[in-house]
């Protein structure tokens, strides 16, 4: 449940700080002093969407912060994405600055707006005061239904995401299909062209890498004679010379400076030096040697390695391409080919096509079974809720009328309303009165809110429309819910704010700087009694309205 809410610099509110408790709350207040501020807040917190123009004027940002405890659900979510604390509670915060930029915090920790949503989907539950206004929308109808539907367990609403999904595509095979068989005979001339293609890549067999492979080795054949020529000569020079070779000389030297470093220690690196480089040398001639037995004149290896460069080259030229990528481009095709052959098999395609037509038809024959039992569950709960609701042999039906397949299902979802006894059911756009509309509104909201698991209900004038007799029943209801849930209510009936545990009264003051702002007050006893008197009476109290705002909180 919500516990905190704390709202600074946001629309006109400079600061407030509010503590909830369980139960029915209710907020009430003049036309125009801000009751909707607090909803419009909670929203923004749970990742409503926000511009610049709700910063305070002359503020830098504003920052709300909502605090609630958690359930089981919530607690698992804040687990598993890392977000859960020592103190076992949400704290949701948002920031929005006079750019526009928005931050936003769970628990301290950074997140994100959809994040917000998600989490704030197992908190909060907001019924908006032109809730009556959408239930004329079919789509509006058939998200209720669905969500009202097996009980809360989201069974409708998973249902519909199936068949959803089913329908894309199954609609995207029927498109593939038909555009298949209209471009027939374009799909045949690409496909024998590829084909050409492909076989003619085969032929030339070329593996990945070869070029490179087949380039060095021509390289070395058509250089053979200098290479041998070039190797023969420094191994002479090294060590095989008659006019004195290199190693003898170092050799030699080496003997000469062995006599003379006895007389000067000094020579001794110098000698070093020299048996080094005279290694060094005769690891020279060694791999000369090994160099000089693996170095052939092959001319009949050469003539095939053109052959084959020519080959490649001639290849590469036609496809448009380097050499090097001739094996990419091999396996393009071929991938190219592979789903042009697919594509075209028109048959196929059909029988890709009856395969899943048939799961969507049985998941939409599911979803078709599950809403016949939440529309018999729905039609009967808000027919006893009119009764209570002065709509006395008034019925509600929610009639599934068959359709063409849709994403949406095999049947249209119509709320049909009969206002009073002996009339027969009718579409509720065309019976209902404003009033009527507005205590079905209300039914509704109170009813899906039963069937779901959200801790937090908040109702933001969906009371509008009503009076007299049948406000003391929505109050009385609302009350009922409240000892299940906890319940806040916007409203500016006195027989609602009446049944509430808390009542909290918003009002515009100024401040020093001369700027109007709303503030937020908890009312106790005494000052309940004024307010719900000036919602009797207006704006001068009266004895009478007073004693009228005391027999109502008493009752």
């Amino acid at each position: 449940m919500l516990r905190t809410l704390s709202i600074r610099d946001f629309v006109i509110v400079d600061s407030i700080e509010l503590e909830f408790s369980a139960g029915f709350s209710v907020l009430t207040g003049e036309t125009g002093a801000g009751k909707s501020i607090l909803i419009d807040a909670l929203t923004l917190a749970l990742g409503g969407r926000g511009d610049a123009s709700v910063v305070r004027e002359g503020a830098a940002k504003a920052d709300i912060t909502a605090d609630f405890g958690v359930g089981a659900q919530a607690g698992a979510w804040l687990a598993a994405n890392e977000f859960a604390s020592e103190e076992g509670g949400a704290l949701l915060r948002r920031v929005i600055d006079t750019a526009g930029r928005s931050k936003a915090y769970i628990n301290g920790i950074a997140a994100t707006a959809a994040q917000l949503r998600e989490l704030g989907d197992m908190l909060v539950d907001i019924h908006g005061q032109h809730a009556h206004q959408s239930l004329l929308k079919s789509e509006a109808q058939r998200a209720l239904l669905d969500s009202s539907a097996a009980g809360g367990q989201a069974g409708a609403e998973a249902d519909a995401r199936q068949v959803a999904a089913a329908h894309q595509s199954w609609r995207a095979l029927v498109r593939q299909r038909e555009e298949c068989e209209s471009n027939a005979a374009n799909l045949l001339y690409e496909r024998e062209r590829l084909e050409w293609q492909v076989s003619e890549l085969d032929k030339l067999a070329v593996k990945p890498g070869e070029w490179t492979e087949i380039t060095n080795e021509h390289s070395r054949l058509s250089h053979a004679a200098s290479l041998l020529e070039g190797a023969q000569d420094t191994l002479a020079v090294i060590s095989e010379s008659e006019d004195h070779p290199i190693l003898s000389q170092l050799s030699l030297l080496q003997q000469k400076l062995g006599k003379l470093v006895s007389v000067d220690a000094e020579l001794q690196p110098i000698i070093d030096l020299i048996v080094s480089a005279r290694i060094q040398l005769q690891e020279s001639v060694y791999a000369l040697n090994d160099y000089l037995d693996r170095v052939e004149l092959d001319p009949e290896r050469l003539r095939q390695l053109d052959a084959r460069m020519e080959a490649l080259h001639t290849t590469a030229r036609k496809f448009r391409v380097t050499p090097e990528e001739l094996p990419e481009e091999q396996a393009r095709l071929s991938a190219k080919l592979q789903q042009l052959a697919e594509a075209s098999d028109i048959e196929g395609l059909r029988r890709q096509e009856e395969r899943v037509m048939a799961g969507y038809l049985e998941a939409a024959a599911r979803l078709s079974a599950t809403r016949r039992l939440g529309a018999l569950a729905l039609g009967g709960a808000v027919t006893r809720a009119m009764q209570e609701l002065s709509m006395t042999g008034g019925s509600f039906e929610v009639a599934l009328n068959p359709c063409e397949p849709s994403a949406c299902g095999m049947e249209q979802v119509e709320f049909l309303v009969a206002g009073h006894a002996g009339t027969a059911p009718r579409p509720l756009a065309k019976v209902a009165s404003g009033g009527e509309l507005a205590r079905i509104a209300l039914a509704i909201s109170v009813i899906t809110s039963n069937a779901t698991a959200t801790p937090t209900l908040i109702f933001d004038e969906v009371d509008s429309g009503i009076g007299g007799a049948v406000a003391e029943v929505v109050g009385r209801l609302l009350k009922r819910l409240g000892q299940e849930r906890q319940v806040l209510c916007v409203t500016h009936l006195p027989q609602v704010a009446s049944q509430a545990g808390a009542h909290f009264q918003v009002a515009k003051s100024t401040l020093a700087s001369g700027k109007t702002a709303s503030r937020i007050d908890m009312l106790d006893p005494k000052a309940r009694i004024e307010e719900v008197a000036r919602m009797l009476g207006g704006l001068e109290i009266t004895a009478t309205t007073r004693k009228h705002a005391r027999e109502l909180l008493a009752s």
